[in-house]
């Protein structure tokens, strides 16, 4: 398997990375523990997890993903694993995590990576992100930023000084950001030029056939500063398999927990899903596999993060990251774009 170095850090990772939200939740232990065996035995050496795991996120389950992967992980060569793990910021209610969270600052931080290295039993991770903006922003599905909605947010420069502490205290490798802007990634990265403190090496961001807002001003930003693309969502929580188009109540995340992937209730959801699966048809594809190869196949993604609810599955996903899609196949992708541009942002 090809391994690639995300951002300018000296990590090497495969293509393809293991997301791990449904463990604790839709999959037990036994079932993660084999998700996990089934990646690294196809060359996958890269997890991501958060603290926030698994989702939807409710008290009874927080941190489960965690100690999930730890479990595992316990059995295996630490300096082989590629471990990534996240904070949650504050903005999103889950008063269970640190009453609130109210903050990124330096006690919420700390406090929570502490926690990470507890349940996931190791004594560093590779890449620490932070889970969304601490500050105003739209995220998960809104579109357009609010300033009448500003309010009150640890500056970013803190949030730095505390992920350099803990890069010096050898607890974190290398930072990350997720869910972030163009702004906020221009931020981190100058305030780190000026201050010696960590670049951002990679940002998560969603990025699928139904959202590609990233390619309109981070690209750029991730191009020229040397920032590695780590997208989920590429399947749009299940719409890209098609089964949707079919039966509306089809197994899957949008059946089980209603109301959860908001993203997804917009009115070009279904007509854009409907032409890719089409194009998919017309050229021996399933719809899985278009989605998947064609955002593996992005110039600026680091690894592609895929989850799965059962091995057989998982290991359909990492055989649809290693297809090589024809230019008639990218073209119809374009074409169908700027019919129905980024319908779930």
């Amino acid at each position: 398997m090809e391994y690639r170095r995300l951002g300018n850090s000296d990590l090497q990772v495969s293509p393809v990375c293991l997301g791990t939200m449904t463990f604790g939740r839709q999959n037990s232990e036994a079932e993660g523990h084999a998700q996990l065996d089934a990646a690294f035995a196809r060359g996958v050496n890269f997890i991501d997890t958060a603290e926030m795991y698994p989702v939807p996120p409710q008290a009874e389950t927080y941190g489960a993903t965690e100690s999930i992967v730890g479990s595992w992980l316990k059995g295996q060569a630490r300096d082989k694993v590629v471990l990534a793990t996240k904070v949650a910021g504050p903005a999103r209610g889950m008063g269970w995590i640190r009453g609130g969270p109210q903050a990124l600052d330096r006690d919420n931080i700390r406090t929570a990576l502490e926690g990470s290295l507890r349940r996931l039993g190791t004594d560093y991770i590779d890449l620490y992100q932070l889970h969304w903006p601490a500050r105003n922003q739209p995220m998960f599905g809104q579109w357009r930023f609010d300033p009448a909605a500003e309010r009150a947010a640890t500056p970013i420069r803190e949030q730095l000084e505390v992920l350099g502490e803990l890069v010096r205290e050898g607890k974190i490798r290398y930072v990350g950001l997720s869910n972030e802007h163009p702004w906020g990634v221009m931020e981190f990265l100058r305030l780190a030029d000026e201050l010696g403190l960590p670049r951002v090496v990679t940002i998560q961001n969603a990025y699928s056939l139904l959202n590609r807002v990233f390619d309109q001003g981070l690209a750029e930003v991730c191009f020229r500063e040397k920032v590695s693309l780590l997208p989920y969502s590429v399947l749009a929580f299940g719409h890209l398999t098609g089964k949707y188009l079919e039966d509306p109540a089809a197994s899957g995340r949008i059946s089980l927990f209603p109301g959860f992937g908001q993203r997804y209730d917009k009115p070009n959801v279904r007509p854009a899903v409907a032409a890719y699966v089409d194009l998919a048809r017309q050229h021996g594809l399933t719809c899985t596999e278009l989605a998947i190869a064609f955002v593996a196949s992005q110039p600026l993604v680091g690894s592609t993060i895929l989850g799965a609810t059962s091995v057989a599955q998982l290991e359909a996903n990492l055989r649809a990251a290693e297809l090589s899609l024809p230019e008639v196949v990218v073209a119809g992708v374009e074409a169908i774009h700027l019919q129905f541009t980024n319908p779930a942002p």
